[in-house]
């Protein structure tokens, strides 16, 4: 049978991206998934239930967890995309709001990711600063941002060192597509990919850029409560 187009879903592209790359390119995983990063012992994250582990991978579950996010930027480099994002919560939380209240650093940086169709055109990304429990009541709105209330969710998540670069963000989700693949999860997670255009998958940074050694990274591939089904 012919494959066609329509067959080829983004997190199929994933899977043969890992495959056809050579096996050195992808990073090992950091040798245990920590159950919460180092980053989150010094500033506020958000709070998560892990629910199962496998091979490369944990499952988390989130819960009403509010982040204040930019408009899609359209760039062909993750990196410039998320400084270009990060500068503008940066001055969020420096008091350039309706407020004109200062807020606390928190983790992780999350930048959610729709992949282009080739390799020299534009992706799409939002990036994300998690609100503190000091502000969540009343989280102060800024022009140009615009707040997410997550509800239940989902994240299979791959946790890496090192910083986050252009040549190795994919190959990372891939990594992490590729682990589950066979496993309970692979459904929900190809479920809520389709259910949610703006994000096939994400990006959790929880270090400064200035920081250079033990460095936390993770790919996150979310799903909602209903994508479940049987997983459990």
């Amino acid at each position: 049978m012919a494959i066609t187009e329509q067959w080829i879903t983004p997190y199929l592209l994933l899977f043969v991206l890992v495959l056809t790359l050579p096996t050195s390119t992808a990073s090992s995983p950091l040798d245990a998934l920590q159950v919460v990063p180092p980053t989150c012992k010094r500033i506020e994250c958000p709070a998560f239930d892990v629910i199962d582990r496998g091979d490369g991978f944990e499952i988390r579950r989130y819960s009403s967890t509010p982040w204040m996010s930019t408009a899609l930027i359209e760039d062909i480099s993750f990196v410039q995309a998320t400084r270009e994002g990060f500068l503008q919560l940066f001055s969020y939380i420096n008091g350039n709001n309706t407020y004109g209240v200062k807020i606390e650093m928190t983790a992780p940086v999350m930048t959610q990711i729709t992949p282009s169709d080739g390799p020299f055109c534009a992706s799409a990304f939002v990036v994300s600063f998690y609100v503190p429990k000091e502000n969540q009541a009343n989280p102060p709105p800024a022009r140009n941002l615009h707040l997410q209330l997550w509800g239940l969710k989902f994240a299979a998540v791959r946790q890496f060192g090192g910083f986050v670069k252009d040549s190795n963000v994919a190959v990372e989700a891939a990594a992490l597509y590729s682990s589950l693949a066979g496993s309970r999860w692979i459904s929900a997670v190809d479920k809520g990919g389709e259910g949610d255009p703006t994000s096939v998958y994400t990006v959790a940074q929880y270090n400064s850029p200035f920081e250079y050694t033990g460095r936390v990274n993770e790919i996150w591939m979310l799903f909602d409560d209903e994508d479940v089904g049987s997983s459990f």
